[in-house]
């Protein structure tokens, strides 16, 4: 285990820890799923120890403070937690305050991936999209909703678009004319899909141009990659919020389509095939 990661990092100092310390250390690897989103004083008061000592704790194995500590906790057990230990934590809420605090943090999702967001990076991440020959969406597991969404709207703006999708025919099967002039657009988020990767390193293998969206630049997708778009993504309940990255994808669907040629021609012939078939307005 990396010393980067909390968990390894508590283990490899445990023996030079203090008594009260060590207390603290105890509580966190037994309980690391819930105390990732405790408070300083929450964890104090769990294993009966001053909120101080807790932040002294921090700093005594290498963080400026207890905030740092958390959120390295949040990054390490992103892909640990099972969906049981997801719905455990889903518990800590009680019926008055499930609704704030859900939609509160997914709002707070929402302005953190505005302070990180790059335009240049979504700039070039369209130009890539819009000069490829043809554009794969690939986003398995819950993921799938993104990707189906992506799809749905791109459809609109692009020629050849192609979502790939879990189903009797495998993935490999619509990957089959995958080539150097594609794009392939991949969306992974935690618990992140190990069949999501195993299709990226077959695109790898076919130079196909590979442009991700996903939490965070610790994400395994970050490095194989050529762009890579971020949204916050917190887990702190069995359900995967994705307002975060829904939101991104919708200001990447509207710079594609202000940069894309042709797209007012393309939604007005949608429109007048809609109205001959009478697919939207109820008699």
């Amino acid at each position: 285990m990396s010393s980067s990661d909390l968990l390894g990092r508590i283990r490899q100092q445990y023996l030079t820890l203090s008594k009260s310390h060590k207390k603290i250390a105890d509580y966190i690897l037994s309980n690391y799923d819930k105390v990732a989103f405790m408070t300083a004083s929450t964890l104090g008061k769990n294993v009966d120890i001053s909120e101080s000592t807790v932040v002294r704790f921090a700093g005594s194995i290498g963080y400026d403070g207890y905030p740092e500590l958390q959120k390295e906790l949040q990054e390490t057990i992103k892909t640990k937690l099972t969906t049981v230990q997801r719905f455990e934590m889903s518990k800590d809420h009680n019926e008055s305050e499930y609704l704030t605090k859900i939609m509160v943090n997914d709002i707070d999702n929402i302005r953190q991936t505005i302070d990180q967001f790059d335009s240049e990076l979504l700039n070039n991440f369209i130009t890539e999209i819009i000069k490829a020959k043809k554009v794969y969406i690939l986003g398995l597991r819950s993921s799938s909703v993104l990707a189906n969404y992506l799809g749905f709207y791109l459809n609109f703006i692009l020629p050849e678009i192609h979502v790939i999708h879990e189903t009797a025919q495998d993935v490999y099967d619509q990957l089959l004319n995958l080539s150097k002039n594609d794009a392939m657009i991949v969306l992974s988020f935690p618990r992140y899909s190990k069949r999501t990767y195993d299709c990226v390193d077959y695109a790898i293998k076919n130079q196909t141009t590979i442009l991700g969206i996903t939490d965070g630049l610790n994400s395994p997708l970050f490095e194989k990659v050529k762009y890579c778009l971020t949204a916050k993504y917190n887990m702190n309940t069995f359900i995967d919020s994705f307002v975060a990255p829904m939101s991104l994808i919708n200001a990447l669907i509207i710079g594609i389509s202000l940069k894309k040629e042709g797209v007012e021609k393309n939604l007005e012939k949608l429109e007048r095939i809609w109205e001959e078939y009478g697919i939207y307005g109820l008699k």
